[in-house]
């Protein structure tokens, strides 16, 4: 039931991809930008799986690792993943997106399997004393090659979308991380469920058991949660090889200026120091981070958290939203990627600091509900969580996947999204180890410790809410005027 509800979701994002076409672009074109993107968008998707499936294999290691051991392991991954953009950024800029996408997944799926032989060792009783240590290298080397899939995609999309488009491909980047998710949590939790000990027969159970027993009995092969996204990264990284293209021109079409910040320069060099600097120096650049900075605390500390809190403290009338934790963070996600998107290019012409500061405010008013909500209704409790999913599943579409490119221009969108990118992951590393070690003595204290960082986003968003590319704006009062001279002289 579930899968059928995520491809119902998957053919209405398809369709109103191909509805959104204000450049009247060609049928032909279209098509190709969808060949182009989509396997893109699912190698990115199964990215998202071999980066969550650690927080399903905590609950399925249940004592083996504590929340202050995932708390520190999953920091350890968001920080290298944090500073791998100071590197990986630029070198993506330079190299391409395709050549980025293809590093993402072959190295991820490597440390996916490598991950999955260090659960392995665990179970069996030979990781004594190092499972800390062991998971948090293995993580982190996890996390770096994870690092180039953001900005791979982002790179590929500067070139194939007009500024006044990137609204609803921000909704698209948010749904492709809205299934991530969906595989991550769901799909693992499947996989989870059926290599337990004691685990009914049934095909997925049968199918694990014959690829992944390696001749052991009555252990849970929770190494399988590490090992079939690492199978699946490998199948999308041979269709990335073969379908995408980084621009129209290598797949036969005329180029066209998409009117983001490179307008005028794409014939100039940028080196390493260029690149850094148009991030570093720039104060709307700058902004665009410290709100991503937030979003982050606020999206994996709902994502990541929620579920091991149904666990801990009985959630009695919330049972839909813990059994279907996944598909509904999916599904939410949809929404508050599309949401955010459209705002943004049909109601502020591709403004992306008023819809990134009303949701922003919406998580605070979440936030106040979830907290006054804690012990007396799990139903409330679950559905402030969600609507926050939704809420900072659009702040980030719209910031890393769309802000960071229309200012950082398709010259230095690598960067510019990476490193914006990488405030996501400093602020994930900030909850990962003070909701681990908040929760240990009062959960009540998690929203309490959420709100302001959502209050902080939507003031700082407020201050750049008439902030466009000087290109943007250009094209922007062009396309009015010529609409103006219609209407004047029909």
């Amino acid at each position: 039931m579930s899968l059928s509800l995520v491809a119902l979701f998957l053919a209405v994002v398809i369709g109103m991809y191909f509805y959104n076409n204000p450049l009247r672009h060609d049928r032909w074109f279209m098509m190709r930008r969808f060949i182009n993107w989509f396997p893109l968008g699912m190698t990115y998707a199964f990215l998202y799986m071999g980066r969550y499936n650690l927080a399903v294999a905590k609950s399925a290691f249940g004592d083996q690792m504590s929340k202050g051991d995932f708390g520190i392991i999953f920091a350890a991954g968001t920080i290298t993943y944090a500073l791998s953009f100071l590197v990986n950024g630029p070198l993506v800029d330079k190299i391409g997106g395709k050549k980025g996408i293809l590093i993402a997944g072959i190295g991820s799926s490597l440390a996916n399997i490598a991950m999955g032989v260090l659960t392995y060792l665990m179970l069996m009783g030979h990781l004594k004393g190092h499972m800390v240590l062991s998971f948090s290298i293995v993580y982190a080397l996890n996390m770096y090659f994870q690092s180039y899939g953001a900005v791979s995609i982002i790179k590929v999309k500067a070139y194939w979308f007009h500024v006044r488009e990137r609204g609803v491909f921000g909704a698209i980047f948010g749904t492709l991380i809205s299934f991530g998710v969906y595989f991550a949590f769901d799909w693992g939790q499947a996989i989870a469920d059926a290599t337990k000990v004691g685990a009914a027969p049934g095909w997925l159970h049968d199918t694990l058991a014959t690829l992944f027993a390696f001749g052991t009995s009555g252990t849970p092969l929770t190494w399988s949660l590490f090992l079939v996204p690492g199978l699946l990264l490998l199948f999308w990284v041979v269709m990335d090889a073969w379908l995408i293209k980084d621009t129209p021109e290598e797949a036969g079409f005329h180029g066209f200026d998409a009117h983001d910040a490179s307008t005028g320069e794409m014939h100039v060099e940028l080196s390493t120091k260029d690149l850094l600097k148009r991030v570093f120096l720039s104060p709307i650049m700058m902004m665009i981070a410290c709100v991503e900075l937030t979003s982050g605390v606020l999206r994996n500390g709902i994502m990541q958290w929620y579920s091991i809190f149904a666990r801990e403290v009985p959630q009695p009338g919330a049972e839909l939203i813990v059994n279907n934790w996944g598909l509904l963070l999916c599904f939410f996600g949809i929404i508050g990627g599309f949401t955010g998107g459209l705002i943004s290019d049909k109601l502020f012409h591709s403004r992306r600091g008023p819809p990134a500061s009303v949701l922003s405010a919406f998580m605070v008013l979440m936030m106040v509900i979830m907290a006054f909500s804690m012990g007396s209704s799990p139903l409330m409790v679950g559905i402030s969580a969600l609507l926050t999913v939704a809420a900072v599943t659009g702040v980030h579409s719209l910031m890393s996947g769309t802000a960071a490119a229309d200012f950082g221009g398709r010259k230095a969108t690598a960067t510019c999204s990476g490193i914006v990118d990488a405030f996501v992951y400093l602020g994930s590393g900030i909850q990962s180890v003070s909701i681990g070690y908040i929760s240990t003595h009062n959960w009540h204290w998690w929203p309490i410790f959420l709100a302001p960082f959502a209050f902080a986003g939507s003031i700082i968003a407020y201050r750049f809410w008439n902030h466009l590319p000087a290109a943007t704006r250009r094209y922007i009062e062009q396309h009015e005027a010529k609409k103006d001279e219609v209407v004047v002289n029909p």
